[in-house]
């Protein structure tokens, strides 16, 4: 493991950087502004000791939570991060153990957050105010008397600096506003409020026979099981090469005497052991196959004396760890971190702090020590090999059963009902956001009546008033009043004008008036386009014509789609019927056009294609002073 999960580490470096991958992250900063690194020394060690009954009985995947000491200007701090891997459990279990430490210690705030940023706010996203994401979110996050604060947009509307953001934090302590908001409280309470039990859940105890010299380490030092786990699964050619031979943990090769031990472990360690395939090398003792349960834990026991030869070989082959003890490792690390600083070697309280560490070292009951014992495993597989040990360690003791490993192959109910209850979460947003949608639209007046009640006839009323207004050379223009009865459009003189222009010169004009109503729709049919005429042999040329015309177009026009084009109208199509009546156009099914229903229909689709943003149809019936219901043009 490197150096660096005991280096000292500050939020600060990650300014410009982007954090590494399955990598945690956690800051603590006390309320007073310039704290001594006495005083930050002994909330270090406080800390420390609140969370060694919680730590002490788990496995972590990578590495174990640790806390350093950053005395960086202008805010001395507490620090961490943690590689969890594969194990996403061990991530949740230390968002669990700051909010422990900020339920104990009132005057503290806490930032948490991995390589996806603020994964608290994304974890309940669903939760959250608009107005606040990746972009919004830097220094506003924090962890505090065991709730989640989140500093408003009132207060910062830009980005806050982080010494304002725990300025306004100590300032407001009790102010409800800097609260998350309830949903996410509850949200994020009912994942925490599962541990620590599922963390230890997590945990799974089997049992393993493997060589001696293994048992004896893993008896001594537990955590160490991670690192012969991590460098089984990720071996190489290097790796395999040490492992074929076994000097360290196998010398006596398949006479060395192999005992019984139980090992815990996370369950994705066991995971990785247990679906890797993996031929025990020649010089290794396996039982015979005919013995199943001894056959399967001593294949366990094999993979995992086999990642520990090839973990303390690469290891001492990098030669990286130094010289000295682990305790002297230890003691050096803990004064890089400012335990002891500001005082003197020698002084009554340096010797108070130095036997302080030392018995807890021994104990075992500070998690820097796990850390410690992780970043140099060469140094101490050493020194646990050192001291006297033999078979005999280990007869005559009952060992308890390996824990049942059905949720391996059995996790579908689980992942199903995760799923489940995530679909729920997404179905209530959408409801609760269309709720939202339909009120705000209420409000608005836009919603005064259903869609089912509302009046089509407005809007054919709407647009035939609007094609009669008189317009200008600027273009068309809207009453302002939207006073439909106040226009003045003569539209039989316009038309008289268009079939002028045209050329249409057998209708001429005698000043009367023609009622457009009364007129058919249909642009094929030109029985009433002729008007009397003295010229009574121009005007049968003229209709001979039109109607062969007329034919002949329609032939034409059968093969095609465009009779599917347009709706027409269902009175006159019946009214033919019953009459009998048949010619091209009647086969064709050519009767007249419904204009009024394809205005509606062609406007309705195009407001509904526009999905609710701003378009030409929903713009131009704005104008006309129409407001259509919300879902106007859907399966209408």
């Amino acid at each position: 493991m490197a150096e660096a999960a005991s280096s000292s580490f500050s939020v600060f470096s990650l300014k410009s950087t982007r954090p590494p991958d399955d990598t945690v992250f956690y800051a603590i900063y006390p309320d007073a502004s310039s704290t001594a690194a006495a005083e930050l020394g002994s909330l270090h060690r406080r800390i420390l000791d609140l969370l060694h009954p919680l730590i002490s009985p788990y496995i972590w995947q990578h590495q174990p939570f640790t806390l350093s000491l950053s005395s960086s200007q202008p805010i001395p701090h507490l620090s961490g991060h943690l590689l969890f891997g594969d194990n996403l459990e061990d991530e949740w279990f230390v968002v669990y153990l700051l909010f422990h430490i900020s339920r104990t210690f009132h005057d503290l705030s806490i930032r948490v957050w991995d390589s996806d940023g603020e994964f608290l706010l994304i974890e309940s996203a669903f939760h959250l105010p608009k107005w606040l994401n990746p972009d919004t979110s830097l220094n506003r996050v924090f962890i505090r008397r065991g709730l989640l604060h989140v500093l408003p947009k009132s207060l910062f509307p830009a980005t806050p600096d982080l010494q304002d953001s725990l300025r306004v934090l100590v300032s407001k302590d009790h102010d409800p506003s800097l609260l998350a908001p309830d949903a996410v409280q509850l949200h994020l309470s009912k994942i925490i409020g599962q541990y620590p039990e599922r963390a230890y859940r997590n945990v799974h105890q089997v049992r393993i026979i493997a060589p001696l010299s293994v048992a004896w380490v893993l008896r001594q030092e537990p955590s160490l099981v991670s690192l012969a786990v991590e460098c089984f699964y990720d071996r190489d050619i290097d790796g395999m090469k040490y492992a074929a031979k076994m000097e360290k943990f196998l010398p006596n090769g398949k006479k060395e005497e192999m005992v019984e031990v139980v090992v815990r472990m996370s369950r994705a360690m066991y995971a990785q052991l247990v679906q890797q395939r993996f031929q025990a090398p020649r010089c290794y003792p396996m039982p015979d196959r005919s013995n199943v349960g001894k056959y399967v834990e001593a294949e366990l026991g094999m993979k995992i004396a086999c990642g520990f030869e090839m973990m303390y070989q690469l290891r001492k082959k990098q030669a990286d760890e130094g010289k000295g003890s682990t305790w002297e490792v230890y003691r050096e690390s803990l004064e890089r971190r400012g335990l002891f600083e500001g005082l003197l070697p020698g002084s009554k309280e340096y010797k108070r702090l130095l036997e302080n560490a030392e018995e807890h070292y021994k104990n075992g009951t500070l998690p820097g020590r796990t850390s410690e014992v992780l970043n140099a495993p060469v140094r101490c597989i050493d020194e646990i090999l050192a001291l006297p040990h033999s078979v005999d360690d280990f007869k005559g003791q009952e060992l308890p059963q390996s824990d049942d490993d059905s949720w391996l192959y059995g996790g579908g109910d689980e992942l199903n009902a995760a799923l489940q209850e995530r679909q729920k979460e997404m179905e209530f947003y959408d409801l609760k956001r269309k709720k939202k949608h339909n009120f705000k639209e209420q409000k608005d007046g836009y919603l005064d009546e259903s869609f089912d009640d509302y009046d089509l006839g407005d809007i054919t009323k709407s647009m035939d008033a609007f094609v009669k207004k008189i317009s200008s050379y600027e273009g068309a223009e809207l009453p302002k009043d939207r006073n439909l009865e106040d226009l003045d459009f003569d539209a039989d003189q316009f038309m008289k004008h268009i079939e002028s222009a045209m050329g249409f010169h057998g209708s001429k004009d005698d000043g009367s008036d023609v009622d457009l109503e009364e007129e058919s729709t249909s642009d094929l049919d030109f029985d009433h386009c002729v008007e009397d005429s003295d010229d009574t042999e121009d005007i049968e040329d003229e209709m001979s014509f039109m109607d062969t015309y007329s034919d002949a177009l329609n032939q034409e026009l059968k093969a095609t789609t465009l009779n599917k084009t347009f709706a027409h109208s269902t009175e006159q199509s019946s009214k033919k019927k019953d009459e009998g009546t048949s010619d091209v156009r009647d086969e064709m099914d050519f009767t007249p056009v419904d204009v009024d229903f394809n205005l509606v229909k062609n406007l309705l689709e195009s407001v509904s294609s526009q999905e609710g943003l701003p378009g030409p149809a929903s713009n131009l019936l704005g104008l006309m002073g129409v407001k259509l219901p919300d879902g106007a043009g859907k399966e209408k």
